[in-house]
C-alpha cells in the first residue's frame, strides 16, 4: 500500500469515525430528550457519545464469536441477532445512564455554555485579577475565612468599613446603602458604615484631559479649565472653570477606567450574591439578590451622567419653588461622562460647622425647615426623590440658603406607595397603629399567613416609643419597622427601602443643621396633599366621589340579590370552587402524579421480568426461552423507566 492509499484511507476512516460521533451525538441527544424528558445540550449529548465511543472501542466484536462465517447454522443467525440486540439496548440503557447521572451531579443550566469558554477571557481575566486584590484586601484587615487574625484594638465592625474603604468605590456605596438597613445588620456595624466616605487621590490632569477630549472635542475650547480639582472621590472629580470667559462653572468629569472598574466590581457582587442566596436560607429571607440588584441598577445610573441631568431637571422647578437651590446644567456640554454646571459659592455642610455655627437659631431652624418640607414633598407629593441627602450634597450660603448637589441617585415612588407613606407619617403622629399596620401592609410585599393582629401590636409599641421620645427619632422608627416586617416574612421593595434610606439620610443632615427638627411631627401637613383634605368638607367630598366610583355597582345590586333569592327559593343555589387554580400549582400537582406513575410502571416492570426470569418451563425459540427473551425486555422496560423517574426529579423538563 502506497503512502497516498495509507493517507487516503486515514482520512476515510476519519470521516467515518467523525460522522458516526455526530449521529451518536444526535441520537443520545434525541432519544435522552424523548425517553428521559429532560433537555440535554449538545456539548452533554457529546460528552456521552466520546464515552460511548470508548466503552464500544473495548467491547469483543462479533468476529470473536465460534461460528463459521462462511456458512453460518441458523442458531449462529439466532445467537449472533440476540447478542446484536442486546449490545444496542446496552449502549442506550448505557447513554441514558450517563445522561441521567450527569444530570443529577451537573444539572442541565447550572455550568456557563461551552462558547462562553472560548470567549471572553479578556473579561474573565480582569475580574479574576479584582477578585484576587479583594480577597489580599480583606485578608489583610482579617476578614477572610482562612485568616481571622483582626489588629489589637480593632473591631470586625471597623475592619469591614476600612477594607471598604480601601477596596473602592463600589463597596464604599454598598456600605452606605447597608448602613441605613439596622434590620439587618447590628448597631455596632450601622455605627461604623455610617462613617463611610467616598475620597481617593485625584487623578492626573492628563488623564482627564484625555476624557475630556474624547467627551466634548472641539467644545472644549470654550472651557478655561483648572488643572487642580475642587474635589475628588473613587469615580467622578470636579474642576472648576470658566465658561466662554465669563461664566463661573464647575466640570464634573469621570475618572479614567472607573466605569470598567465598578461593572467588574459589580459582577462581582451580583455573583456572590447568588451563590450566598442559593446556599444561606437567611439571604433568601432578607432577598440579598434582590438588594445587591437594585444597588447594581442604582450604580450603573449614576455611571451615565446623562441620567443625572435628566434628574437635575425632573427635581429642579419642585426645589426651586420650595426655596433650595439647585444648579443649572449646559446641556450641549454634557455627555456620558461629563456634566458642565452652575457654581455655587456655597459650602457643603460636612465642612461647615464653623458657618452654621454662626447662623442664629432662627436662620439654622428656617434652613432645616426648608430643606425637610423640600425633601418630603418629592417624596410624597411628586414621586421622585433626591436619594443621597448626606451631608456632603447639602450645600449652604452665609444667608441661610441651602441646595442640593449629586443627583446621580435619584428614587421614584408610585401613587399608592407614596399614598401608603403618607399614611405611615400620619398614623404615627395621630396615635393610630391600625392605620399605620394598613399603611406597611399596603407600602410591603407579603403572604396571606401574615399574622396582622401580632403586627398592629407591634406597630402600636413603636409608635408609643416615638410618640414618647425615645431616643433615635424618626430614623429609628423607621429601621424598627424594617426589622418588624422581616421577622413576620415581608420583604421591601428596592424603591421603598431607597425612600426610607433618604429619609435616613435626611434626618442625618438635618441634626447638623437644626438637632430639634423632628421629621415625622412635621410631616402631618405634608402628609395631607397625599392623605386628602380631613376636614369635614374634605371628607364630604371624598365620600361623594367615592360613592360616584360605586354607583353601577348600587344600580345593579338589586337585580343581583333578586337573582340570589330566587335561586334560595327554587334549590338552583349552586357554588363553584376551584381547589386548584393557579397554573403553576396544576403543573406542580401533574409532575408528582407523573413521576409516582413512572416510578410505579418502573416497580411493577422490574417485579414482572424477575417473576418471568425465575419461572420453569415454558415456550421455546430456537434455543432460547420465551420467558427469558420476555422478561429481558420487561427488565429493560423497567430499567429505562426508573432511569426516567430520576431524570424527572433532577432534571429540567423541556
Amino acid at each position: 500500500m502506497s503512502f497516498l492509499d495509507a493517507v487516503t484511507q486515514g482520512l476515510g476512516g476519519l470521516i467515518v469515525g467523525l460522522a458516526m460521533m455526530l449521529l451518536i451525538t444526535g441520537l443520545v441527544a434525541r432519544t435522552s430528550r424523548r425517553v428521559l424528558g429532560i433537555q440535554v445540550s449538545i456539548t452533554r449529548a457529546l460528552l456521552v457519545s466520546l464515552i460511548l465511543s470508548v466503552v464500544l472501542g473495548s467491547l469483543p466484536t462479533l468476529a470473536s464469536f465460534p461460528f463459521d462465517p462462511e456458512n453460518p447454522s441458523a442458531a449462529d443467525l439466532a445467537t449472533i441477532s440476540v447478542i446484536g440486540v442486546a449490545v444496542l439496548l446496552g449502549v442506550f440503557v448505557m447513554a441514558l445512564l450517563v445522561v441521567m447521572v450527569l444530570e443529577v451531579i451537573v444539572p442541565t443550566g447550572s455550568m456557563p455554555p461551552l462558547r462562553s469558554l472560548l470567549t471572553g477571557w479578556r473579561a474573565r481575566l480582569r475580574r479574576t485579577g479584582r477578585y484576587l486584590r479583594i480577597m489580599v484586601i480583606l485578608a489583610k484587615y482579617g476578614l477572610t475565612a482562612q485568616l481571622r487574625v483582626l489588629k489589637p484594638g480593632q473591631t470586625t465592625a471597623v475592619s469591614v468599613r476600612r477594607a471598604m474603604e480601601e477596596i473602592g468605590v463600589t463597596f464604599v456605596k454598598l456600605g452606605q446603602l447597608l448602613s441605613t438597613r439596622s434590620d439587618l445588620l447590628p448597631a455596632e456595624f450601622i455605627n461604623e458604615l455610617s462613617k463611610l466616605t467616598i475620597e481617593a487621590d485625584p487623578q492626573e490632569y492628563r488623564l482627564v484631559r484625555t476624557v475630556l477630549e474624547d467627551e466634548l472635542g472641539p467644545k472644549l475650547d470654550r472651557l478655561q479649565i483648572d488643572p487642580e480639582p475642587a474635589a475628588a472621590a473613587s469615580v467622578a472629580q470636579v474642576h472648576n472653570a470658566v465658561l466662554d470667559e465669563e461664566h463661573p462653572v464647575v466640570v464634573k468629569v469621570q475618572r479614567a477606567g472607573a466605569s470598567e472598574q465598578v461593572k467588574i466590581d459589580l459582577q462581582i457582587l451580583e455573583r456572590l450574591a447568588r451563590r450566598v442566596a442559593s446556599n444561606a436560607p437567611w439571604a433568601r429571607q432578607i432577598g440579598a439578590v434582590e438588594i445587591i440588584d437594585g444597588f447594581a441598577q442604582s450604580v450603573r445610573e449614576e455611571l451615565d451622567y446623562h441620567t443625572e441631568v435628566d434628574n437635575m431637571a425632573a427635581l429642579r422647578d419642585g426645589l426651586r419653588a420650595d426655596g433650595v437651590r439647585v444648579p443649572d446644567v449646559y446641556d450641549e456640554l454634557c455627555t456620558e461622562r461629563v456634566i458642565v454646571m452652575e457654581r455655587f459659592d456655597a459650602m457643603p455642610l460636612a465642612r461647615a460647622g464653623t458657618l452654621v455655627a454662626e447662623l442664629s437659631v432662627d436662620v439654622r431652624r428656617r434652613a432645616a425647615d426648608v430643606l425637610l418640607r423640600a425633601v418630603l414633598g418629592q417624596i410624597l407629593d411628586q414621586g421622585v426623590f433626591h436619594a443621597d441627602l448626606h451631608s456632603g450634597n447639602v450645600v449652604i450660603w452665609p444667608d441661610g440658603q441651602v441646595g442640593l448637589l449629586d443627583f446621580g441617585s435619584v428614587g421614584r415612588l408610585d401613587a399608592p406607595a407614596r399614598r401608603n407613606l403618607g399614611l405611615l407619617l400620619w398614623a404615627v403622629d395621630a396615635d393610630d397603629p391600625g392605620l399605620a399596620t394598613d399603611a406597611v401592609l399596603g407600602l410591603l410585599d407579603h403572604d396571606d399567613h401574615l399574622d396582622e393582629r401580632a403586627l398592629e401590636r407591634t406597630m402600636g409599641v413603636l409608635i408609643t416609643r416615638v410618640r414618647g421620645g425615645a431616643t433615635g427619632g424618626s430614623l429609628a422608627f423607621f429601621q424598627q419597622v424594617l426589622k418588624v416586617v422581616l421577622q413576620q416574612g415581608m420583604s421591601v421593595p428596592s424603591n421603598i427601602t431607597l425612600a426610607l434610606r433618604s429619609l435616613g439620610s435626611l434626618e442625618g443632615t438635618l441634626k447638623i443643621l437644626y438637632p430639634q427638627l423632628d421629621l415625622i411631627a412635621n410631616a402631618r401637613d405634608l402628609s395631607r396633599s397625599v392623605v386628602g383634605d380631613i376636614s369635614t368638607d374634605g371628607v364630604k367630598r371624598q365620600l361623594s366621589n367615592q360613592a360616584v366610583r360605586t354607583l353601577p355597582l348600587l344600580t345593579q345590586l338589586p337585580r343581583r340579590l333578586n337573582r340570589i333569592t330566587d335561586d334560595l327559593q327554587n334549590g338552583r343555589f349552586t357554588t363553584h370552587m376551584r381547589i386548584v387554580s393557579h397554573p403553576d400549582d396544576r403543573d406542580f400537582l401533574t409532575g408528582l402524579a407523573n413521576q409516582v406513575v413512572v416510578a410505579v410502571l418502573a416497580g411493577f416492570a422490574v417485579l414482572g421480568a424477575i417473576l418471568l426470569l425465575v419461572t420453569s418451563g415454558g415456550p421455546m425459540l430456537d434455543r432460547f426461552r420465551v420467558y427469558d427473551i420476555l422478561g429481558y425486555l420487561l427488565g429493560f422496560a423497567g430499567l429505562v423507566l426508573a432511569v426516567r423517574s430520576v431524570a424527572m426529579v433532577f432534571g429540567r423538563r423541556t
